[in-house]
């Protein structure tokens, strides 16, 4: 997978808004430290998908969220999820891990359409020492079976749609195969 100057935050903005601005008043946008997900309000037309930095993962993960947000989930400030920062304790890490697996999965299978290196990431890097080797090996297996019931059963719809845009910009008549996706490299 390549990781560099063709992976600007500026093309995948650009594909995003080409897919759902218009027709789902949604748009990705370039933030600062704190990823977030903004609804539309009178102030402002457009529901925001923020991504952190301008890193092209954190937009390809932002968007996975917003990928599976039903209509109500997307009405509210973050989806109206639950966050604990970095330093969770083992019972606030599982209950991550439980709700990463889809988005970490759409985030992969978004990444493969991209030709961008995909890193499962357990966002804990000041949590319990007890976070084995094992916990992590479940976790990327979940994510790696949540991978393959996605591409067997079908995407989500905006998932597909996007996948689809990244496809043909990145890697034009080159569908997904799920021989791709193997997860001893994440």
């Amino acid at each position: 997978m390549v990781v560099g100057n063709m992976h600007s935050y500026s093309q995948v903005i650009s594909v995003f808004n080409q897919c759902f601005k218009n027709d789902l008043s949604t748009e990705l946008v370039r933030g600062g430290h704190e990823p977030i997900y903004i609804p539309s309000s009178q102030a402002y037309p457009w529901n925001r998908v923020v991504f952190a930095y301008g890193y092209f993962s954190s937009a390809l993960h932002e968007v996975s969220h917003w990928c599976i947000a039903g209509s109500e989930r997307r009405k509210l400030l973050d989806f109206g999820y639950w966050y604990n920062p970095d330093g969770r304790t083992p019972k606030q890490q599982e209950e991550f891990a439980s709700v990463e697996v889809k988005p970490q999965a759409l985030e992969w299978i978004l990444s493969q359409s991209a030709h961008y290196k995909f890193r499962v990431s357990l966002d804990n890097l000041h949590g319990a020492a007890d976070e084995s080797a094992a916990s992590t090996a479940i976790f990327k297996n979940k994510i790696h079976a949540q991978v393959q019931q996605y591409l067997l059963q079908g995407l989500p719809k905006r998932a597909k749609m996007f996948s689809d845009a990244l496809i043909a910009k990145y890697r034009p008549n080159e569908p997904l195969d799920l021989s791709e996706f193997n997860q001893e490299e994440i």
